[in-house]
């Protein structure tokens, strides 16, 4: 179970089937106190990844994503569970 604030998923390597499949999980076993996810997939060869997270979870397509930022940098998207208090 994961129980900090924001949680960081690495995904350098992985193909996007296997991607979405680990954004899915982490969103699923996300203990209540995560408010963000961190998805990092990197710039060059994360690009695909980044558009599939933005497809798959954006826009009220999954209930426990409010809404989609970019990280600190172009190989980062972060996921919002909820607002942070």
């Amino acid at each position: 179970m994961i129980s900090s604030g924001i949680v960081e998923i690495d995904l350098h390597g992985c193909r996007v089937d296997e991607a979405q499949k680990k954004v899915e999980a982490a969103i699923r076993s996300a203990h209540p106190s995560v408010y963000r996810i961190r998805v990092i997939h990197g710039y060059h060869g994360g690009t695909a990844i980044a558009s599939m997270i933005r497809r798959e979870f954006g826009y009220g397509l999954e209930p426990k994503v409010l809404r989609i930022v970019a990280g600190t940098n172009q190989g980062i998207t972060e996921l919002v569970l909820r607002e942070y208090s």
